[in-house]
This record gives C-alpha cells, structure tokens and sequence, in this order.
C-alpha cells in the first residue's frame, strides 16, 4: 500500500466540511488501507481523510490493537464528561487539554458497505471524538482550554 505526507495545521482541506461517501467501492478500500499504512508509520492514534488532503467523511482509529474503520460517522449520543491533553498529527508538537463526553454512541458504515452502530468510553470515545471533528473542520487547537508546545 502507500503511505501519505499528513497535512498540517494551515491547509485548508483541515478546515473544510469533508464531503459524504456516496457508496463503498474499491476507491474507498484503498483509502482505508492507505490509511491504516499512513497511521502505521505515523505511530498515532487515529486519521481522518482531510488529514492526508482527502476531502471524505472517512476516519481510522486505533486503540489497543482494536482497529475502528468507519466511513459517514456520527456521534448519536453522548454521556458524562472528561478532560485529557490531545495531540494531533496535524499539529505536530502542540498539545492541548480538551473537555469531550466520556461516552459516545458512534453509527457509520464499514469496508463491507454494512452498517455498524457501536459504544465507546475512554480513550476509543476520545479517538472517534477527535477524528470526527476533523471531518467538520475542527481542529482539537479550536476546542482546547489551553494549548502547549513542546
């Protein structure tokens, strides 16, 4: 597969609403693999397609060798609250403390074109949480109490 150069903070694909995925075809399955590969060698935690300048509703997440593939995401419902420091691989060497629901209910389609509707807490919520402002135009730097470099 490929690895892809991750866009930085300052493009604007990182600002835009990324574009809905019409069907799942194999344009979408490389996506995801290219993806998992651009992840891999990044050593990170999750990737939205705007990150590597591809405007699409598609995201990758992968926490304790749990791997969350998920194409048009949703948050369906939230619960509780928690703050954590975030970082991103768009915004290479800041990091930020952030306030997210400590829960979410998260509903989208998978490679199979099935769709898939799941619970998360801790550090996955936080993840898909990330990942899916990232498909609006969020950046974590926009919802931070406070930022710091390294």
């Amino acid at each position: 597969m490929a690895v892809y150069k991750i866009v930085e903070i300052g493009a604007d694909v990182l600002r835009l609403k990324a574009k809905t995925v019409k069907e799942v075809n194999p344009s979408i399955i490389k996506l995801l693999d290219n993806m998992i590969d651009t992840l891999h060698a990044a050593d990170g935690v999750g990737l939205a397609a705007p990150q590597i300048g591809v405007s699409k509703r598609v995201i990758i997440v992968k926490v304790d060798d749990v791997l969350v593939e998920l194409i048009n995401p949703v948050v369906l419902e939230s619960a509780g609250q928690n703050s954590a420091e975030e970082g991103c691989l768009s915004i290479p060497n800041v990091t930020g403390d952030v306030l997210r629901p400590a829960k979410v209910r998260v509903q989208g389609i998978n490679r199979y074109g099935q769709m898939v509707d799941f619970q998360a807490e801790r550090l996955l919520a936080r993840a898909l949480q990330h990942e899916i402002d990232h498909l609006e135009g969020i950046l974590f730097v926009d919802v931070a109490k406070k930022t710091y470099r390294s």
